[in-house]
């Protein structure tokens, strides 16, 4: 009890010593925080005062990390996408400045100061190209941008230091001339002639066929007969009667002694060439048969008509294999070949429809036509196709259809087309225009009309029907005057004779 009597608190002290000692505390902590001020001021130790930093007016002058960091971004920026278009070459600046100064004359009222959106990004960019000039400059006061770097004299010239040159691989083209797109030259080929015209038909002459021999042909007229013709002479051999409409369409077997004919009489045909008579009969179509085709492999007959659909038979057991549907219109020509698409049909209803045959269906559509689509012909030894309707013709890839060029000049109704190995196509109006085209190129090197019988009507003026024998030397036309016409090259031509009529131009156009 003495102890904690002892240990008891004592009187209080003066309150002047306790007074000092506060202030001089206070004046501590002061200090410390204006210190800390001065340390950490410039980006004030949050991401808002990063952008828009409120800082006291003892803060260094120097820009915050976001101003920084936004420059360095722009300058990469500009670098990176501009760095080989920053200066025009002498040509194009030239051309610039003059054109700058015709339109500065025209103008009757001096245009106002462009504003910019972003005052600040656009002080921004102009201080960061006055810098790059600056420093470009004052290595021997002019600029570096076209000049190749000391010690580099094996590198590669600069993009553009010849000139307007075309440029690829480069960062931004924006500015940059392309290439230019030249045009292939076409291939010279002579010019064709008439040399042959056999009369025998009543009607207009809608169908031709080659026999496989390459020895004779047949046609089919609207006098409801089929005429066997010798090629070499001209001569008739034999007429076959049968139909009781205007024949459409005709084929000859290659591998078996048959002849395929189909007309607007709903009928198809198939005649015995050893006897002279028909031994089949298919059965199917609901209206006209416009045209048929056979396939090179197979032992199948493709068919159609105004029905709108293309059948496929068996040619001996007479069945009908398949119904190939989809066109809303006349089916006006069919092609066939042993590779994918195997069956191709065109419709006046614009499209041209290419069939899987095995499974009967449709692979793809072709819808670049605007008219309806009259014919189609296939190259014999390329993988491509072509098809003709008023005022277009287009070439096109297999098997997927890819458009590859148009045949631009033949205004005219294109009825039919066809190729031959020498690649020159063969289109024929129905006005009685003929034209001739270079297959690769699509340059048309001979345009001319057909030489009508002497007493036919003017509107008799018109190709029905054409096709190239198999060696592709002789044209055969089939017309609306009732005459078959044979064509052939000027063997006497040479191409200093007849010269290329080519005129090149800077691209070919997109369609």
């Amino acid at each position: 009890m003495a102890e904690v009597a002892s240990t008891a608190p004592s009187a209080p002290a003066p309150s002047q010593p306790s007074d000092n000692i506060t202030q001089y505390a206070n004046q501590a902590v002061r200090r410390s925080a204006k210190r800390t001020r001065e340390v950490f001021a410039a980006d004030y130790g949050q991401n808002s005062a990063l952008q828009k930093p409120s800082q006291p007016a003892i803060a260094p002058p120097d820009p915050s990390p976001y101003d920084r960091a936004r420059r360095a971004n722009i300058a990469s920026r500009i670098s990176s996408e501009y760095a080989d278009v920053k200066e025009l070459p002498a040509v194009l600046a030239q051309k610039q400045a003059n054109a700058q100064a015709g339109l500065a004359a025209r103008r009757k009222k001096p245009r106002a100061d462009e504003q910019a959106s972003d005052p600040q990004m656009a002080q921004m960019i102009a201080g960061i190209s006055n810098k790059a000039q600056s420093n470009g400059a004052s290595t021997n006061g002019t600029s570096m941008a076209l000049t190749r770097i000391a010690g580099t004299a094996g590198a590669k010239a600069p993009p553009n230091a010849h000139g307007p040159t075309p440029q690829r691989n480069t960062p931004s083209t924006s500015l940059v001339r392309k290439d230019t797109v030249r045009s292939q030259r076409p291939q010279w080929h002579a010019p064709w002639k008439l040399f042959r015209v056999i009369s025998g038909h009543l009607g207009w002459v809608r169908a031709l066929a080659m026999e496989p021999g390459n020895q004779w042909f047949a046609s089919g007229a609207g006098d409801r007969t089929i005429k066997i013709w010798d090629l070499a002479s001209g001569t008739l051999k034999l007429t076959l009667t049968g139909h009781i409409s205007t024949v459409r369409g005709l084929a000859v077997s290659p591998r078996h002694p048959y002849l395929f004919s189909c007309g607007e009489d709903k009928m198809v045909k198939c005649w015995d060439l050893e006897t002279n008579k028909v031994i089949r009969h298919y059965h199917g179509h609901l209206s006209g048969v416009y045209t048929l085709a056979l396939h090179p492999t197979l032992d199948v007959l493709c068919t159609g008509g105004r029905d709108g659909v293309v059948r496929v038979w068996d040619m001996r057991t007479r069945s009908n294999i398949h119904v190939l549907g989809g066109h809303k219109g006349t089916v006006s020509s069919i092609a066939t070949q042993a590779t994918d698409p195997q069956i191709i049909s065109s419709s006046l209803d614009s499209t041209i429809r290419m069939y899987d045959l095995a499974a009967g269906k449709t692979m793809g559509v072709l819808t670049h036509h605007k008219k309806g689509v009259r014919d189609l012909a296939i190259h014999p030894t390329e993988y491509t196709f072509a098809s003709a309707s008023p005022g277009q013709i287009k070439q096109w890839l297999c098997p997927k259809g890819d458009f590859m060029q148009n045949f631009e000049g033949h205004n005219s109704i294109v009825n039919n087309i066809c190729v031959n190995e020498d690649n020159v196509l063969f289109s024929g109006g129905d006005n009685g225009s003929v034209a001739f085209w270079d297959w690769k190129t699509g340059h048309r090197f001979q345009y001319e009309d057909s030489i009508a019988q002497p007493g036919s009507l003017d509107a008799e003026a018109g190709i029905m029907s054409a096709t190239f024998d198999l060696t592709g030397l002789r044209l055969i036309t089939g017309e609306a005057d009732k005459t078959i016409k044979v064509w052939r090259q000027d063997e006497s031509a040479t191409e200093e004779s007849h010269p290329l009529a080519w005129q090149p131009t800077l691209g070919r156009q997109k369609f």
